[in-house]
């Protein structure tokens, strides 16, 4: 039974007449177009569905919709503003930290908002941070390394 959710995504309304019980995931992707959030256990271990919501690091393929009502989703598609890219993405890019890519959103939507709740973390608090989201290709000190560059370059004044 289709039933009309209203929240905040990237910073613009929508409403959906969509199945409540529906995972934001499939809504994101299927409804919305938005397949930077990437299906991959099902079950919310791995982390490559990770979003934001209400800035809080969320797994998108075990949070119904109807969950969302009223909250601010934030998808990699909505942390850039307009070409400069958030500081974590392009120090993904300067520090090699993805190789095939899949788990890349799902890494850097946990570190923002790691970044978002501790702006200056420590090597053990972005372990912790980060703790749960699986990169298959193994490039987990270039991850820390990213994260770390991208929390200078806040502190330097880049934050968004």
């Amino acid at each position: 039974m289709a039933v009309t959710t209203k929240f905040q995504l990237n910073g613009n309304s929508q409403e959906l007449a969509v199945d409540p019980a529906r995972s934001l995931l499939s809504v994101l992707r299927d409804d919305l177009s938005l397949t930077g959030c990437k299906y991959g256990c099902g079950e919310g271990e791995c982390g490559a569905c990770t979003v934001l919501i209400d800035g809080k690091a969320t797994r998108s393929c075990i949070t119904p919709l109807a969950e969302c009502a009223g909250k601010q989703i934030t998808t990699i598609e909505g942390i850039a503003i307009g070409d400069k890219l958030h500081p974590l993405q392009q120090a993904f890019i300067d520090k090699g930290a993805m190789q095939c890519g899949y788990c890349t959103t799902g890494m850097i939507m946990s570190g923002v908002s790691l970044l978002g709740a501790i702006p200056h973390p420590t090597h053990d608090q972005i372990i912790t941070g980060m703790n749960g989201n699986v990169c298959r290709c193994g490039t987990y000190a270039r991850i820390i390394a990213a994260i770390n560059q991208a929390a200078e370059m806040q502190q330097q004044g880049g934050a968004q």
